[in-house]
């Protein structure tokens, strides 16, 4: 009998650690290991690459992944920095203002180790995968929002990481902007010059 209440009291204790963790907002799982990579290229052009679909009609994100094989390549992005535009304006560089797919490919540049956070706002939806994980997903027709992802990613070397994301826009308004926040520091909007493709 003293056994098993001895291990109800750690069964009680554990679900009370796990909920004072939860409430505080403090990480329970192991942060996701973000791959740098190898070899971290050089002779890089500030921006991101993007190629670009221009779909009848795009509602979800399975839709837009259809076009990357026949995407024809558009204007370099300055980097994650498109505030939500006026309707008739073109999307991202594109040559429309919507159903327009994009394929963003290039490097984010993390500059010291550490736990990182990150989240997108876009409009409509969106798919990133940093380092070869997948960091963040807003899929549907949607106003210019992020749901707010603030997961933990170790970056244990700075440098280049990869990032590719699937990106669309359908009607009216766009937008696809993109926030950080280093290790032990606040959220910040992040900077073009931390993107290069080549």
């Amino acid at each position: 009998m003293g056994m098993t209440s001895g291990l109800g009291a750690a069964a009680r204790l554990g679900a009370a650690l796990c909920a004072m963790a939860l409430a505080a907002g403090t990480a329970l799982a192991d942060p996701v290991k973000l791959k740098r990579a190898d070899p971290q290229p050089e002779n890089l052009q500030q921006g991101l690459a993007v190629k670009y679909g221009y779909p009848a009609e795009v509602r979800e994100l399975k839709i837009a992944k259809d076009y990357r094989s026949g995407a024809k390549a558009g204007p370099p992005l300055v980097g994650f920095d498109y505030m939500d535009n006026a309707p008739g304006e073109n999307a991202l560089t594109s040559e429309r203002a919507e159903r327009v797919v994009a394929i963003i490919n290039g490097y984010l540049h993390f500059d010291q180790p550490g736990i990182w956070r990150m989240r997108w706002h876009s409009n409509d939806g969106l798919e990133v995968i940093v380092g070869g994980e997948e960091v963040y997903r807003h899929d549907g027709r949607h106003a210019c929002d992020t749901i707010g992802w603030q997961d933990d990613y170790l970056v244990e070397e700075p440098g280049w990481y990869e990032v590719e994301a699937v990106w669309f826009q359908r009607l009216n308004t766009s937008c696809l902007m993109m926030e950080w926040q280093p290790p032990g520091g606040a959220w910040e909007w992040t900077p073009n010059e931390a993107t290069g493709f080549n």
